[in-house]
C-alpha cells in the first residue's frame, strides 16, 4: 500500500481559509481542494479553525463544497462532534476519516459507534485527559486500548489511524525518537494491523527551516512504520523524499517516473 498523503491546508489556521470560512466564500476551499487532490492526497483535511460561529453549519457547508469539485475522501477535523456528524452527513457515502478521538472513555463511546454507523474511519491519538505521555511504551498502551474499542464497538482495525502525537522539535526534543519507536511496535499490534499517522507538521512548528524539519522526520517515520501524515501535499520537495523512501524501502517498483506514479496512486 503506497503512502497516504492527508492535504493539511483547508484549516481555518490559514488566513485564507479563516476568512473563507467567516465570510462563507466557496472559492478559497474548493480552489485548495482542486489543488491538493491533483497533489495526490488520498485524504483532504477539513477543519473549520476558530473563524466559524457555528461550526456544525461551517463543516456542513466546507463539506459539501469539497465534496463538488473532488471524490478524494475528507478528514474532518475537530473536537465538536456534532460538527464531524454533520460533515458526515453532508458527504453521504462511507470512506470520510473522523479527525480525532483521544483515549477517553466518553469520547469513545461518542466517537465509535458514529464511525460505524457511518462507515468513516477514526484517527485515534495516544493520549487521554492527563496529556500527551513521554514514552513509547505509553504511547503504545493508549494504543493497544484504542485498538481494543474498535473491536468493540464494530470499527475494522484497518480504519484506525493511531496517531502517536509528533510535538515541535525545538522544545519538545525527546519526544522525537519515543514517536518512532511507537511507531515500530504499532504496527505489531494485531492482525490486520492499524494504520499509523501524524500530523507532521507539528514536529517543525516554530523552527527556521519548517520544510528541511519535516521532510527530514517523514522519511524516518515511514522507516519506522508510518503510512500516512496530515502534511503539506504541494511541497514538492516533501512529497519527492516521501516517493524516495519507499522506493529505496521496496514499498513501490522504481521507475524513471516514480514520483510522478506516486502521486497518481
Amino acid at each position: 500500500m503506497a503512502f497516504m498523503m492527508i492535504g493539511e491546508r483547508i484549516n481555518g489556521m490559514f488566513k485564507d481559509i479563516g476568512e473563507a470560512v467567516a465570510k462563507f466564500d466557496p472559492k478559497p476551499i474548493q480552489d485548495w481542494a482542486v489543488k491538493q487532490t491533483k497533489a495526490g492526497a488520498a485524504y483532504i483535511d477539513l477543519n473549520v479553525g476558530p473563524t466559524a460561529a457555528d461550526r456544525k453549519k461551517s463543516m456542513e457547508w466546507m463539506a459539501k463544497l469539497i465534496s463538488e469539485v473532488t471524490d478524494v475522501p475528507i478528514a474532518l477535523d475537530s473536537t465538536n462532534y456534532d460538527a464531524i456528524e454533520a460533515g458526515l452527513i453532508a458527504i453521504g457515502k462511507p470512506g470520510a476519516l473522523i479527525n480525532s478521538c483521544p483515549n477517553e472513555r466518553a469520547k469513545i463511546e461518542r466517537v465509535f459507534p458514529m464511525a460505524a454507523k457511518y462507515g468513516a474511519g477514526i484517527v485515534a491519538l495516544t493520549m487521554d485527559k492527563s496529556g500527551i505521555p513521554l514514552s513509547a511504551d505509553a504511547r503504545v498502551a493508549h494504543a493497544m486500548e484504542m485498538v481494543a474499542a474498535a473491536d468493540e464497538f464494530g470499527v475494522p482495525t484497518d480504519s484506525l489511524f493511531i496517531d502517536p502525537l509528533i510535538l515541535p522539535c525545538n522544545v519538545a526534543q525527546a519526544h522525537a525518537p519515543e514517536v518512532l519507536e511507537a511507531l515500530r511496535q504499532i504496527k505489531t499490534l494485531c492482525d490486520p494491523a492499524p494504520h499509523t499517522t501524524l500530523g507532521l507538521s507539528n514536529v517543525s512548528q516554530g523552527t527556521p527551516d519548517r520544510s528541511l524539519v519535516n521532510r527530514t522526520y517523514v522519511v524516518m517515520a515511514i522507516c519506522a512504520g508510518l503510512d500516512s501524515a496530515i502534511i503539506d501535499v504541494n511541497d514538492e520537495t516533501m512529497v519527492e523524499s516521501i516517493a524516495t523512501a519507499e522506493v529505496l524501502l521496496n514499498k513501490s517498483i522504481y521507475c524513471d517516473s516514480y514520483v510522478k506514479v506516486f502521486r497518481q496512486r
